[in-house]
């Protein structure tokens, strides 16, 4: 069962399909007339079109589950995917939950408590709160401690909700109860913890693997610098800035983390590098597969999905470290139905006209067609355009060719902003940092 919707559920009935292994995909009202869906074996409905009421309704999704006598449930990412609860639930229910244990997803998922196992393993972390912030005293002998500006971030979160960044003790405050509703609205969860906020960093993950054997290798970095609002626009393997020391450095850093919970299936460690000073610094651990996962695939050749059900299956990871030779650059562009030009405002309603690019080295992941339309109850991610070529260069100018010839009539989408990325000296240097597209967009 795919526990999910969309471009991921898509991914992984393909992936399923080219296995041998018979899928049930669960879908909402909104969506149960969607094209995607008649890939799957067998499709449940399990609510109406709110995420509330059915991707995220639990005892509606074990339901459909029992019905359909799945083995396994695959939640994709998002939605249930790093809910500790609902890994909980499926192995009480005998269901193979395509994902770390339960108590991984605990211990793991609450952002403080992974800070604290950084430190204990001695990889370098952000200056911030030892704990839950409780108070809004609490929150200022932080910021002073350590100085401003400060970030906000949500313990049980990530992909931008529950941060706020504060320049000041007014700022701090007024963005503390702000902070703590989306944290709750998003995750079920409204703790946050405070960390020093450094303005001129790369953003950069090591994807980590593990079976049931104790075996964990990593499959190199991915550079997800571009963002806007904590939310990543353009990824790219390998960083295009990051020296072959600090890389090993990183990598190797991921693994001590991996080892020390004994890691199991997919999962990303992330940190942040300063460009000024060239340190690097452990910022969380994502439990799960990222929306970003294909430049991994494209310059590693590793299907991660497929190795995700085999490990889940209980094979070994019969992959060495040694002999993963990562080939070439890939860039992912994120798609989204969101006007960038009117502050990203949302884009629900019918694509009237759908055709891809293609060509050597491109990929399109995505469930979306001429005539589909989009609901406005989910996250806006319609597509990830992805390149892979021998070089940086060539990545670059195969993917502003394939940008061009993307066209989605209908609604507005991220595409012109992409091509403006990929069209900007700075970012074909490499020379940008996780503020580039917010101060790109304020300048108009």
């Amino acid at each position: 069962m795919i526990a999910n919707r969309g471009e991921i559920a898509l991914r992984i009935i393909r992936a399923c399909r080219e296995m041998g292994i018979e899928t049930v995909a669960i879908c909402s009202k909104a969506d149960e007339h969607a094209m995607y869906l008649k890939q799957a074996d067998i499709t449940v409905c399990v609510g109406p079109p709110e995420a509330d009421l059915s991707y995220l309704n639990i005892p509606s999704i074990i339901s459909a589950a029992e019905i359909t006598d799945i083995e396994a449930i695959h939640p994709g990412y998002g939605f249930l995917s790093e809910v500790s609860h609902f890994a909980e639930v499926c192995e009480s229910s005998n269901i193979v939950f395509i994902g770390p244990k339960s108590e991984m997803l605990k211990k793991l998922g609450n952002k403080t408590e992974a800070r604290k196992l950084a430190i204990a393993n001695k990889v370098p972390v952000v200056p911030g709160s030892e704990s839950v912030i409780k108070s809004q005293q609490q929150a200022l002998d932080v910021a002073h401690k350590i100085g401003y500006p400060v970030i906000i971030k949500a313990s049980a979160g990530g992909g931008g909700r529950g941060m706020r960044v504060a320049h000041n003790d007014i700022s701090l405050v007024n963005s503390l109860g702000v902070a703590q509703r989306e944290a709750e609205a998003a995750f079920k969860d409204p703790s946050i913890y405070i960390e020093k906020y450094i303005e001129n960093t790369r953003h950069v993950e090591v994807q980590i693997f593990g079976d049931n054997y104790g075996n964990i290798i990593h499959l190199g970095e991915r550079d997800c610098t571009l963002q806007r609002r904590h939310q990543k626009i353009v990824e790219e393997s390998p960083s295009p800035a990051i020296s072959e020391r600090l890389r090993e450095e990183i990598c190797k850093a991921a693994i001590k983390i991996a080892r020390a919970v004994h890691y199991k299936n997919a999962g990303t460690v992330e940190f942040l590098v300063d460009n000024n000073e060239g340190n690097f610094y452990f910022i969380e651990v994502n439990t799960r597969l990222q929306v970003e996962h294909p430049v991994t695939e494209m310059v590693t050749g590793i299907d991660l999905v497929k190795q995700q059900i085999r490990v889940a299956h209980g094979e070994r990871f019969n992959i060495k470290q040694r002999k993963i030779r990562n080939q070439g650059v890939s860039i992912e562009c994120r798609i989204y139905a969101e006007d960038p030009y009117n502050g990203f405002r949302p884009q629900p309603g019918k694509i009237t006209k759908y055709n891809p690019p293609g060509g050597r080295g491109v990929r399109v992941d995505s469930h979306v067609h001429s005539g589909y339309e989009i609901p406005p109850y989910y996250d806006s991610l319609i597509s990830k355009l992805i390149v892979h070529q021998k070089t940086r260069e060539e990545a670059i100018a195969c993917m502003r060719r394939a940008l061009s010839e993307y066209v989605i009539e209908g609604i507005k989408t991220t595409i012109p902003l992409n091509l403006e990325l990929m069209n900007h000296p700075q970012f074909a240097t490499g020379n940008i940092n996780t503020n580039f597209v917010e101060n790109f967009l304020s300048k108009g």
